[in-house]
């Protein structure tokens, strides 16, 4: 335990080394076990004294102290200052991998969005025009030359082997469309540059170039982000209470049952969302993304709608002038069959962000904005991880800083990770793996034992309740 007189010593040190460096000396409060990097706090209260020390003058050199000084606790571990300068570092564990179906704790978290932003170097909130641009022109560069390829050479080989190279085009040409998709998507977070209307011009080409309506998505992904996790309020994926089920899920929960429910999914879901709202919260009247009126918009979004249609008919007649002069199967085989492409995989890569037998999700008595952020899940999706611009594996720190640049998120949440703990969730399972499983398993959402509080279940647990009733 510190005493006065340490406190006091401390405080003389200090005044003798102000003259020669910057001093920063910060006390901070815990009061729960924790690892952050070389920090070990205790159980019960434990005060951290921290000194941060700069020389003065043209050396670039930090020394960095930091003692822990426990107050009611058994034990301390403490970092100590040896001879010369030199620090001993703390002995940690090993991190140990965590079990990706752990439930994520429903209480509310002991750190706030302010702690957060503080855990993140600040450059990471710094977005580059230039940077951002780099990678839209490096996905356009491999899109012309696959285009190329396709194009110029294809039509010579023969049948085997064509069918071989249009699959590969198809499935390369569509993940590199998904990545454009991608910083269109970024473009309406405004995570592109500094300049709102640079984002959202760069946001509308792109788009529109992949039927999607830039604005109209854009203002109804926004309620998305803003009610994540809530029953009640968010946009899309909303699961279904034990109640609310369709009478033929029981009929669909088999093996051809999920075939044919994830081959309906993955090719007609994201389009039908965009036209009929499929999936989406429900409204008293039709909602539609191409509806300026529809009741997703305010009154000073509307003229963006039709700016989005305009962006979506002035796609569509390229689109046509190109099948009047090349012809539909070449439309379908350049343009069609990619688009399909990424057309799935903004479904799929959305649906398993929020769907996982370990996520919490709360009606309007205990949900907010935070545990509704940290209510999604990064997933491993390997070399598509980089193709995707990690869209797919940084979706926790996406959700809780939208406009945060793709170039910045592994960084960013790289340093959360420690301050979020058991509330971050990572799943690395491979993905066809955690689709079949997900989509068997993740079926409904009951209340849990806490109040307001409700988790995924599969028919299976259903039938077992029911029994046991």
């Amino acid at each position: 335990m510190a005493t006065k007189n340490q406190f006091s010593t401390m405080s003389v040190a200090a005044k003798h080394m102000a003259s020669f460096v910057d001093l920063t000396i910060e006390f901070s409060s815990y009061d729960i076990t924790n690892i952050v990097q070389n920090t070990v706090c205790l159980r019960e209260k434990n005060i951290q004294l921290k000194f941060q020390v700069r020389l003065k003058g043209l050396l670039n050199f930090e020394i960095n102290f930091k003692q822990t000084y426990s107050i009611g606790a058994d034990s301390v571990l403490k970092n100590k200052m040896g001879g010369g300068g030199n620090m001993s570092a703390p002995t940690t564990k090993p991190e140990q991998k965590k079990n990706p179906l752990q439930k994520v704790p429903s209480s509310k978290p002991p750190f706030t969005l302010g702690d957060i932003r503080k855990a993140i170097p600040p450059h990471c909130f710094q977005r580059s025009l230039i940077r951002s641009f780099s990678y839209l022109v490096q996905d356009l560069i491999l899109v012309s030359i696959f285009y190329y390829i396709a194009n110029t050479y294809f039509h010579a080989l023969p049948s085997p082997y064509s069918y071989l190279a249009w699959t590969t085009y198809w499935i390369a040409q569509g993940c590199v469309c998904t990545g454009i998709w991608v910083i269109g998507h970024e473009c309406g977070h405004h995570g592109f540059s500094d300049y709102q209307w640079v984002d959202d011009t760069v946001g509308l080409i792109l788009h529109s170039a992949l039927l999607t309506p830039y604005f109209a998505w854009k203002h109804s992904h926004r309620r998305h982000h803003a009610n994540t996790g809530s029953l009640e309020n968010d946009e899309v994926y909303i699961p279904r209470l034990e109640s609310k089920l369709r009478w033929y899920y029981k009929y669909l929960n088999n093996p051809v049952g999920r075939v044919l429910v994830l081959a309906f999914t993955l090719t007609f879901a994201w389009p039908l969302y965009l036209i009929f709202n499929i999936s989406g919260k429900k409204y008293e009247r039709f909602v539609c993304h191409y509806d300026p009126y529809s009741p997703i918009y305010t009154d000073r979004e509307r003229l963006q709608i039709y700016i989005s249609d305009a962006g979506i008919i002035a796609a569509t007649y390229v689109l046509y002038r190109l099948t009047l002069t090349q012809g539909l199967a070449w439309l379908v085989c350049i343009y069609g069959v990619p688009l399909l492409i990424v057309n799935g995989f903004i479904v799929l890569i959305t649906l398993l962000h929020h769907t996982h037998s370990s996520l919490p999700h709360y009606d309007s008595s205990e949900w907010d904005y935070l545990r509704g952020a940290l209510a999604t899940v990064d997933r491993d999706y390997g070399v598509l991880n980089k193709v995707f611009h990690n869209v797919t594996d940084t979706h926790v720190l996406h959700h809780i800083f939208s406009y945060i640049s793709h170039y910045h998120a592994m960084e960013s949440t790289k340093a959360i990770k420690p301050l979020l703990g058991d509330y971050y969730q990572f799943d690395d399972t491979p993905i066809l793996k955690a689709m079949w499983r997900d989509t068997k398993e993740c079926i409904f959402v009951e209340k849990d034992k806490d109040k307001g509080v409700y988790c995924f279940c599969c028919l299976r647990c259903m039938v077992v309740w029911n029994d046991w009733e």
